[in-house]
């Protein structure tokens, strides 16, 4: 991996992409094509209508920024807000200086890989497919045979399913927002201290917003130094893990605007 960060060199990645396709005459991509990254989703547009009330999307912690691309869509969470109107050429010019511009490199990533067939899974899954999800992540860690897993960042649907599957003893949380806290008899991690999670678990499920807050690298790291099998799961990763060879989870996603 590239020694100045991961979105560095996703970014580096996908540039080479769009460079080839450009040079293939097949006019599958134009630099001054208009993308389009919208305000922040409102909780309907985003999930839709789901039973459940704790997911941090709907306590106004986090935001979900939609980029359009030729009719193809792309998402990212992030704790910015603001919208984006240009050329995918500005995209690419546009300084990463915070979250905000990391979330519109990273939604226009998806939206546009997602245009050109590379990726599935790029737009979150609503109404009931947070409950389907952890229906399928129960089944598919329990395949697993892992003695412990990690989860960093808390999705509630998803810690769920995990202590039901392994037991709480056996399952380890971390969260920038709600360190402290303790859920379902597991006291949360601090997210930016994660280390004792990749110190214990076998497996660590990592939020892929982490791509966006900065923390991605660190995280990878822990995971690498320690022998951890990292696995990121959710559509805002969806492009940069194709690009950077990153195994992801993400069984209920779309691959379309359903907002």
């Amino acid at each position: 991996m590239a020694e100045d960060g991961m979105l560095i060199e996703a970014k580096r990645r996908f540039t080479a992409v769009l460079e080839s396709k450009l040079a293939d005459g097949s006019g599958s991509i134009d630099m001054d094509d208009e993308l389009v990254v919208s305000r922040p989703l409102s909780h309907k547009e985003a999930i839709g209508n789901t039973q459940r009330d704790d997911f941090p999307l709907l306590r106004g912690k986090e935001v979900l920024m939609q980029a359009m691309y030729r009719g193809s869509a792309g998402q990212a969470f992030t704790s910015a807000s603001g919208g984006f109107l240009g050329s995918l050429r500005e995209v690419l010019e546009m300084p990463l200086e915070g979250s905000f511009e990391r979330a519109v490199l990273v939604s226009s990533m998806n939206a546009v890989l997602g245009y050109l067939g590379l990726v599935k899974g790029t737009v979150h899954c609503r109404d009931d497919g947070p409950d389907r999800c952890a229906g399928c992540i129960y089944e598919w860690i329990r395949e697993q045979e892992v003695e412990s897993v990690g989860l960093v960042g808390l999705q509630p649907a998803l810690l769920e399913a995990l202590v039901r599957a392994l037991g709480k003893e056996r399952v380890m949380v971390s969260d920038l927002e709600k360190a402290g806290d303790v859920r379902l008899g597991i006291a949360v991690q601090d997210g930016l201290e994660a280390s004792r999670i990749f110190e214990r678990c076998q497996l660590v499920l990592i939020t892929g917003s982490t791509i966006v807050n900065g923390t991605i690298d660190d995280l990878y790291e822990s995971a690498l130094r320690r022998g951890s099998r990292a696995v990121f799961y959710g559509t805002t990763i969806a492009g940069a893990s194709h690009l950077l060879g990153l195994e992801r989870w993400c069984p209920v996603s779309s691959s379309n605007c359903q907002a």
